[in-house]
């Protein structure tokens, strides 16, 4: 026996994002849910209205997502950025807004590129670019975007992703940190500097990471790095490191040393 039809679950969901949302989803990113396949890019109850947990990654429920959207006000044909590919959901989506040629996501996790692109694939979304890069450095090779949604917390926009929006671009992310986080969406003035130009309501997000923060990176440091290696080996033994370093000076002579 079939089950459900997938289109008819997604009207659902979407019925019960404006609920809690208390609004209206802007029509052409409700289109653009209505059509996206979830099942493709989330394993347990994908049309559930509810964040989870999948690959070592936050799955945003989909009144995020659609807050986030909203916020970004997509059109056809505009370069957009994503920085947190995470599964490949939100690229998704706005693909279907300005076209998978036209998005460009990126993720400081290898493993999250990777399922990312095998989601995207899988749901016939090919054409999206996904990447692997820190976040808060953009993605200057395709530089300027007249969309860039940033899918983690931080106090301010990045410097590096403020240069890569466009002249009339768009900038929406989680501004603040821990619990108290609100989305809000920015816009150059005039003289290129970034100005507030809505608020679209509270949203709790994990941090943005830049480069060795990411899960299963090594320590950055590089004297607790080696301190780390030398323990693990023994080489704060008696006939330790010390021993080693100062016979293997003793050989050296001329130019080696």
């Amino acid at each position: 026996m079939d089950g459900p039809d997938p289109a008819l679950l997604r009207e659902d969901m979407l019925d019960s994002v404006e609920h809690s949302l208390g609004r209206s989803i802007a029509p052409a990113v409700r289109e653009a849910m209505a059509t996206v396949p979830r099942e493709e890019f989330v394993a347990e109850a994908p049309y559930a209205n509810r964040a989870g947990e999948q690959g070592g990654t936050r799955v945003l429920s989909p009144a995020t997502v659609a807050r986030l959207l909203s916020a970004l006000d997509p059109a056809a044909d505009e370069e957009t950025l994503v920085v947190g590919a995470g599964i490949g959901y939100t690229a998704a989506v706005l693909a279907e807004v300005v076209g998978s040629r036209h998005v460009h996501a990126v993720d400081i996790s290898r493993r999250l590129v990777y399922d990312a692109r095998q989601n995207l694939s899988a749901a016939g979304y090919d054409a999206v670019l996904v990447d692997r890069a820190d976040g808060a450095r953009g993605l200057p090779a395709y530089a300027p975007f007249d969309r860039i949604l940033v899918e983690a917390a931080a106090v301010e926009p990045p410097r590096d992703l403020v240069d890569q929006l466009a002249s009339d671009g768009r900038l929406v992310l989680p501004r603040g940190h821990g619990a108290d986080q609100s989305v809000v969406a920015y816009e150059p003035d005039d003289s290129g500097e970034l100005r507030e130009a809505e608020t679209a309501g509270p949203v709790s997000l994990s941090p943005l990471l830049v480069e060795g923060e990411q899960a299963g990176a090594g320590v950055r440091n590089r004297t607790r790095r080696e301190d780390a290696e030398f323990s693990e080996q023994g080489y704060f033994a008696k006939t330790g490191w010390e021993h080693e370093w100062i016979d293997w000076d003793d050989r050296l002579t001329g130019t080696d040393r």
